[in-house]
């Protein structure tokens, strides 16, 4: 797939997209269809998933970039890359929850139904799909009276076989990732430009009317009858916080999560898809799953932040459940996206409800020498939250600029945003299209 840029692009778009996420892309993709001229700006580079924890790294892990802390020192990751976070996410597909945006105007029941019908895979894994540790974690779970059960998944089940291993990225292509929306939308003649950093918005007469944007060193101007900003919860408000409006990047949330870790005396693991099972107590403000990490290197950086190396060492028998939760709203991101946010005491007395209700389940699966990792966090998101900074057409206070990823989701719940944020791009796109009324 070309990244489309010789030196030169056009001067004129129907649409420009900053950001190639889930949210990016789909909206990309929706309006390349209509026969809209688009083009995506993604500051990241352009890879086709390999597999290799290199890749993951220089996307995820190098501070500033891919990886923040916060002062209590979780550490908050993302990913800069064609296809954004998405192309290193455990694919877990949680139903969206559409009640969230309601009391707002939007209803995205109808682009949900959408979603479904594009991505007809999402479902649970069948039984024969599923990893030894995965079943007996689920068993563990039932045994104390959980509805533990197998969890929707971006993976196309019709391309899995046996011999499937989930990487880091997937090679193969059996884990769907915003990636698929990206190539769809070039097919249709949409333009990549990759290491392209959006720097600013142009306004004229409070309308939107192109970007600025930075590229090896130099700057460029393109024009866009729409812009729709989509550069995830931590780069969005940087540009909106740049045109002036105040507030961005304060009360947001970021998931935080604890993954508690266990050694299974038989039970070696082997080709598992991690977070195949599981369960959301919603009134608790935690969802649950398995987690056997898809790399060493990754399972080695939760073990050595608590000093489990020993453990590490044997991984092979070693199973896992996270605890993702709910978190406070709160904090603000400092310059750079730098996250400035404390866990409150309540996140903390949820945090450990949850895992000591995980560790009862793995003691019940047979797991032994359990220990906690430290608190990260993933998705970040109400940095530009809905009914503050958005309307219910997702717009900005600008004409003509729209915001579509996280920063607009208006509170955490804890489940991964995926689905949600694809329902919002396709929400978007109907919009700009002239089709929803």
């Amino acid at each position: 797939m070309k990244n489309n840029f010789n030196g030169s692009f056009e001067k004129q778009y129907d649409l420009v997209v900053m950001g190639t996420g889930p949210g990016g892309a789909t909206v990309a993709r929706e309006l390349a269809k209509r026969g809209k001229k688009v083009l995506m700006l993604e500051k990241g580079p352009h890879r086709e998933p390999d597999g290799s924890i290199i890749s993951a790294a220089i996307d995820m892990m190098l501070p500033g970039k891919g990886l923040f802390f916060t002062p209590q020192m979780a550490g908050m990751v993302r990913a800069c890359c064609t296809g954004g976070s998405s192309i290193y996410f455990y694919a877990s597909a949680m139903p969206p929850d559409l009640d969230k945006f309601k009391p707002y105007g939007v209803d995205l029941a109808y682009d949900t139904d959408e979603m479904y019908k594009d991505l007809s895979f999402l479902k649970p894994l069948p039984d024969h799909m599923l990893g030894t540790m995965s079943k007996a974690i689920m068993e563990g779970a039932q045994a104390l009276g959980h509805d533990w059960k197998p969890i929707q998944k971006f993976i196309i089940q019709d391309k899995w076989t046996p011999d499937f291993e989930f990487g880091i990225s997937c090679r193969r292509d059996i884990k769907w990732t915003a990636l698929m929306y990206v190539r769809e939308a070039m097919q249709h003649g949409a333009q990549l430009l990759n290491h392209a950093n959006v720097t600013d918005v142009i306004l004229e007469n409070k309308k939107a009317v192109g970007v600025e944007f930075k590229r090896n060193g130099q700057t460029y101007r393109v024009n866009a009858d729409t812009v729709v900003l989509a550069g995830g919860g931590v780069a969005t408000p940087v540009i909106m916080e740049k045109l002036g409006v105040s507030g961005v990047g304060k009360d947001f949330f970021f998931d935080p999560f604890i993954n508690v870790v266990g050694e299974h005396p038989t039970l070696t693991r082997d080709r598992e898809i991690p977070m195949s099972c599981g369960h959301y107590f919603k009134d608790d403000g935690y969802v649950m799953t398995d987690l056997q990490m898809p790399s060493l290197i990754q399972e080695g950086i939760f073990a050595t932040e608590v000093a489990k190396l020993g453990q590490w060492l044997g991984h092979k028998r070693n199973g896992a459940i996270m605890v993702k939760t709910r978190d406070s709203l709160g904090g603000t991101l400092a310059p750079g996206g730098w996250p400035i946010k404390l866990l409150t005491a309540e996140d903390k007395r949820r945090m450990k409800e949850g895992t000591d209700k995980a560790a009862k389940i793995m003691q019940k699966a047979g797991f032994k020498n359990l220990y906690k990792t430290y608190y990260f966090a993933a998705h970040p998101g109400g940095t530009v939250a809905l009914g503050k900074f958005v309307d219910k057409d997702l717009k900005t206070q600008f004409d003509n600029l729209y915001v579509c990823d996280a920063s607009v989701i208006p509170d955490g719940c804890g489940l991964p945003p995926a689905t949600m944020i694809i329902a919002l791009g396709k929400y978007l796109a109907r919009g700009l299209s002239g089709e929803r009324k």
